[in-house]
């Protein structure tokens, strides 16, 4: 073969070869990459067999389902039935020592420094034009015609609302109390010299004092806590350890007439005491190892006859000012719906936690719910209509009055 003629055979040769390895590469790599996909047709469903239902197909892929952050509202129920119920506010503005009165209720408004009152009606009155700015603490007596008013400066006054008077009480005492059986007041006079400290009780306009005590460097150990039968006026905290464990102690009655009442037991610290309408039985609560350091609730007989006797655990984790007698047998308790480790022994744990509202059978000593407040509340001093119709409370997360039907 011609020299010539081979060479252009090799060169068209390596040409081709050189096409066809091109030609490869482009539908490996790039031809597929040309135009978006598409989904893939629809496969047509088979005829269905006589008698039967169609197919319904493949159909699209379902959406993935997007996440709710609101939970599902309860319909709230006037009236407390148990589950979610509404509170209704009494007045938009701060309140402070609610107070049973009659068929309504009273009450101390830090805003304007008054006190009102409040009928079975829900209607809102002024019990006076008299006010009393920045008071400190107010405490009433049994009927509400009278408080005992304190202030920031150590001035206390009692106000008589049945005739629009007042008389001043001495700045060393504090700490005060009616006597529930008359409008006689308790209080601890703190003189200087701890020799000079005592529980005494006076007329309702400070006179005539007495002596009950003596309190030395104690009184911060005694809690002044009358009883309806106006024998016990105190308790103190003074007595040494009880054996059985730690926190177990004898918490000693304080007699109005210096009476030698038997001690109660108690199994934990932060005896906060609360009596029953006719003073045959004491509501109190304690913290400790028992309870994982969470208040407890218990009731007592405490008579000067019974005192400490059928001594029960209530099934409530809460603290006994947050509970209201409702006749004899029957406590209305806010009860914190989730309490912080140790919240007996640091109660300000429990600051931000919202209440549900129980009841206690003292008869059985079961406890039921009555109401979950719609919206979150946190309440104190408890207060029962005399039918028992409402409960009325301070929400401690707005300050205000308000109330929850009972019935």
């Amino acid at each position: 073969m011609d020299e010539r003629v081979k060479r252009g055979l090799q060169i068209a040769a390596f040409v081709g070869s050189v096409l066809l390895i091109g030609t490869g590469l482009y539908f490996a790599f790039f031809r597929g990459q040309a135009g978006p996909s598409r989904p893939p047709a629809a496969v047509p469903a088979a005829p269905a067999a006589p008698g039967s239902l169609p197919s319904a197909g493949l159909g699209a892929p379902a959406p993935a389902p997007r996440p709710t952050t609101a939970a599902p509202r309860l319909r709230a129920s006037a009236i407390a039935n148990g589950g979610a119920t509404s509170t209704n506010e009494v007045a938009a503005t701060p309140a402070k020592a609610i107070v049973a009165a009659g068929s309504g209720i009273s009450y101390y408004d830090p805003a304007d420094g008054k006190f009102y009152g409040v009928d079975a009606d829900g209607n809102v009155r002024a019990l006076s034009e008299q006010a009393f700015p920045q008071a400190s603490d107010v405490e009433w007596n049994k009927g509400a015609d009278k408080a005992v008013i304190e202030f920031p400066d150590g001035s206390n006054v009692v106000y008589d609302f049945a005739t629009q008077t007042q008389v001043t009480l001495p700045a060393h005492w504090e700490d005060f109390h009616f006597s529930p059986g008359s409008d006689e007041i308790l209080a601890k006079s703190m003189g200087l010299d701890p020799n000079n400290r005592f529980l005494v009780v006076s007329n309702g306009d400070g006179s005539n004092v007495k002596s009950i005590q003596a309190l030395g460097n104690n009184a911060h150990k005694v809690t002044v806590a009358p009883s309806p039968n106006d024998q016990v006026v105190a308790f103190a905290d003074t007595a040494d350890p009880l054996p059985g464990g730690i926190g177990r102690k004898l918490i000693v009655p304080i007699g109005k007439n210096q009476e030698h009442f038997k001690g109660l037991a108690v199994e934990g610290f932060g005896f906060s005491p609360n009596w029953a309408p006719d003073g045959a039985r004491l509501l109190y609560s304690v913290s400790g190892d028992f309870s994982s350091y969470l208040p407890q609730l218990w009731i007592v007989d405490a008579t000067a006859a019974t005192m400490g006797e059928h001594r029960q655990a209530l099934p409530i984790n809460t603290w006994a000012d947050k509970c209201a007698f409702s006749g004899n047998n029957s406590l209305l308790c806010a009860v914190p719906r989730a309490l912080p480790a140790n919240a007996g022994l640091q109660r300000g744990l429990a600051d931000a936690v919202a209440d549900d509202l129980f009841r206690v059978d003292l008869a059985t000593g079961a406890a039921s719910r009555v109401a979950v407040p719609a919206t979150n509340t946190r309440m104190t001093g408890l207060t029962v209509t005399a039918d028992g119709s409402a409960v009325f409370f301070k929400n401690e997360f707005t300050g205000t009055l308000e109330s929850i039907r009972l019935k």
